[in-house]
This record gives C-alpha cells, sequence and structure tokens, in this order.
C-alpha cells in the first residue's frame, strides 16, 4: 500500500529517511510514521512527496508498484481529485478570510488614527492631582505612544497582506 510504496521508492532512490524528510520539510519520525503505516500523508504533502520521488501519486498510491488494477487505479485517482478540490476549496475560503482580515485591520488602524488625532491628546490639559485621573492619562499617553509606533508597520503589514491575499485569476 501507500506506506510501503513510499518506502520501496525512497530506497530505490538512495535516500534515507533523514535525507527524504529535509527534501520534504518534515522530521525523520513523520516519515517513519507514513513507512510504518502510522499516519498518513495529507494530499498536499502527497504531491510533495510525488516530487521529490519523480513518481506519480497514482503509482504512490497503488496497491504495488509492479503491478496495478486499471479499475483501483482510476477510482483512487477519483477519489484524489475530490480531496484536492476540496482542499483547494478550503485553501480558498482561508485566503478569503485573511483577506477580510487585513482589510479590516487597515480600517480600524486608520479609524483609531483618525479618532487620535481628532481628540489631540486630551489628556494633557486634566488635572493631575487626582491620583485615578493620573493613572489614567498615563495609561491613554502609554497607549498613544505605542500605537503612533507601531501603527505605520501594522499598516504597512495589512496592505502588504491584502494585496498577497487578493483574489487570483
Amino acid at each position: 500500500m501507500l506506506n510501503e510504496n513510499i518506502k520501496k521508492l525512497r530506497k530505490s532512490k538512495g535516500l534515507s529517511q533523514e535525507e527524504f524528510a529535509i527534501k520534504l520539510n518534515v522530521v525523520r519520525q513523520t516519515v517513519s510514521k507514513w513507512e510504518q503505516g502510522l499516519s498518513v500523508p495529507d494530499a498536499d504533502m502527497l504531491i510533495a512527496i510525488s516530487d521529490a520521488l519523480d513518481t506519480p501519486v497514482s503509482i504512490l498510491l497503488g496497491e504495488t508498484i509492479a503491478e496495478g488494477n486499471t479499475d483501483d487505479m482510476k477510482a483512487i485517482s477519483e477519489k484524489l481529485e475530490i480531496i484536492n478540490m476540496q482542499l483547494a476549496q478550503a485553501k480558498k475560503a482561508r485566503r478569503k478570510r485573511l483577506h477580510w482580515f487585513f482589510i479590516a485591520l487597515s480600517a480600524f488602524i486608520a479609524a483609531l488614527t483618525v479618532v487620535l488625532f481628532a481628540l489631540g491628546s486630551p489628556y494633557l490639559d486634566w488635572n493631575y492631582s487626582d491620583t485615578e485621573t493620573a493613572v489614567a492619562a498615563a495609561i491613554f499617553h502609554a497607549f498613544e505612544f505605542v500605537f503612533v509606533r507601531i501603527a505605520p508597520f501594522a499598516l504597512c503589514g495589512a496592505v502588504v497582506g491584502i494585496i498577497l491575499t487578493r483574489k487570483k485569476e
């Protein structure tokens, strides 16, 4: 099955588990678990494995490397196609959520900047003889101080995020 095929193909390429793991950006224990049948790689990882071993995914998923039943291969291929489609839809939805998060973050930063500039540091005119007022002013000043220094970087990051997560045609 899959675990035996991964092991046979890895050995036929002369790769140790460690070398194979480095090619796939996983730890050696992950490769060991795949080869022992204790876990199964996801569809994205199957594609990476097939690329690393220069072997089609259908060979990896087949019963054996030497022989294969066309009906079984067709069924496996159809299942893999469905899985890949589901993964693509999930990836697209995740990208869309992230895109809207960056838009909301940009809007929040812009709105908060406008509010802070409109307020114009009102705590400067407060009576600091009252300890509670002094503490509130210190907190407000600290927030304003940190926000003014972090907001430009956060806004730039959010804009870059918007650009990188936009819908690709």
